[in-house]
């Protein structure tokens, strides 16, 4: 019996893991793209930071913003300073952001912040081509709004921005992160824009444009918003767009305890946009043979994917302590075992090519695999939570600017 659950596992998980790494292999070479000096300024931004008590790091974004290679009469930095009880608004404000201050109680939360500041923009009478969503500890590269122009005068309509990292030698924890989402960047996003699939919204560093936020609402108040959205538009026939020069710096977490909370928050609403979701797009991957919303369904079902493998462990090392030596030595045990050791480690070489490859770094992809196994049963503490819709805050410290973030990349 343990064999044939094994044997199955095994080759779902072969076929899964096989699909992700074909995928990633178009994100091996960068392709060579059109600058973004060949579009001139042509559209208006409403750049819309979204806070929760961030008096310590609100200052640094709001300078930084209004220092991007932009024409600053063509975007507006509007802070929305929501439920807060520190000086996030006063020092929004003493650094020239507009600032909308929300209070309520009940619907807590980036998603409804953002679904009460669109209607505000819906209501007045300034008219944008497009809103940029950050958060209060990021930082923007100078090139940001140039790129998103660029993206957007070539037709496309959702753009999710390079997501980088903000302080990845502050610990083992911080540079894991950093790890995975340089590893995404390269190896998830980029291959997907390439392929005419749909990237990933993160959650801050993206621009839609106003048209298709006018057209299909936003809507998404659920713990992770940017996944809820990503999901609508594929479902709309729509699709999020790459730009790998438009770079955003973010904060990661320096402790597991923080971690851990802020990775279940993401699994809480992956698990709930799955229970919501899942269904809708694979009926319309196999009904309208479409191939943007079966990869975004596998999306979906990367969590279970992830569990599952840990399943398939377990069942392995009981086979093999039970004498059924035959589940651990077959060719399929030997390919995942594998794959896994690849997709675990091959990312190296992109990290590299990122620029990002610095002896801290490299040290901490010895730990990389143990962060990669706490994902197991933060997962489940997901699942079980799924339905539970309350807002974690992550607390922010890292005020640097600009000059900083690019001096601590040369650090070795």
């Amino acid at each position: 019996m343990l064999n044939i659950v094994g044997m199955v596992f095994q080759y779902a998980l072969l076929s899964v893991f096989l699909y992700y790494f074909i995928i990633s292999v178009f994100g091996w070479f960068k392709r060579k793209e059109a600058s973004a000096s060949m579009f001139p300024p042509k559209n208006k931004f409403a750049v819309i930071v979204a806070a929760h008590n961030e008096e310590i790091v609100i200052g640094s974004i709001v300078k930084n913003l209004k220092q991007l290679n932009y024409p600053r009469d063509m975007y507006d930095i509007l802070v929305i300073a929501d439920n807060c009880s520190d000086k996030t608004a006063k020092v929004a404000r003493q650094n020239g952001a507009s600032v909308y201050e929300r209070f309520d109680s009940v619907k807590k939360g980036k998603g409804y912040s953002l679904e009460w500041m669109f209607k505000k923009l819906f209501a007045a009478d300034k008219i944008y081509d497009a809103i940029c969503i950050f958060d209060a500890d990021n930082l923007a590269s100078p090139n940001f709004l140039l790129e998103m122009n660029k993206q957007l005068c070539m037709g496309n309509k959702v753009i999710q921005g390079y997501l980088d990292s903000k302080n990845p030698s502050d610990s083992w924890i911080s540079g894991n992160y950093s790890i995975s989402y340089w590893t995404s960047n390269r190896l998830f996003q980029l291959p997907r824009h390439y392929l005419g699939l749909s990237c990933a919204l993160g959650g801050t560093g993206f621009v839609m444009a106003w048209d298709v936020l006018k057209e299909i609402g936003w809507g998404a108040t659920c713990l992770t918003e940017d996944l809820e959205f990503s999901m609508k538009l594929v479902l709309k026939n729509m699709r999020v767009s790459w730009s790998h020069e438009a770079v955003v710096y973010d904060e990661k977490p320096l402790h597991l305890p923080q971690s851990w909370r802020q990775r279940r928050r993401w699994m809480q609403g992956h698990c709930n946009c799955a229970q919501r979701f899942l269904k809708k797009l694979i009926l319309k991957a196999f009904r309208d043979r479409d191939k943007v919303a079966f990869d975004a369904g596998m999306y979906l079902l990367q969590p279970f994917i992830i569990v599952a493998n840990a399943v398939n462990m377990i069942i392995t090392g009981v086979s093999f302590l039970t004498g059924e030596k035959s589940i651990v030595l077959n060719t399929r045990t030997v390919l995942l075992a594998l794959l896994l050791l690849i997709l675990t480690y091959y990312s190296i070489i992109f990290v590299f090519a990122e620029g990002k490859l610095t002896k801290r770094i490299l040290r901490y992809f010895i730990t990389f695999p143990i962060y990669s196994l706490t994902w197991v049963p933060i997962i489940i503490h997901g699942f079980i939570d799924r339905n539970k819709n309350e807002w974690v805050h992550t607390v922010h410290t890292r005020a640097l600017d600009i000059t900083d973030v690019k001096s601590l990349e040369r650090v070795s």
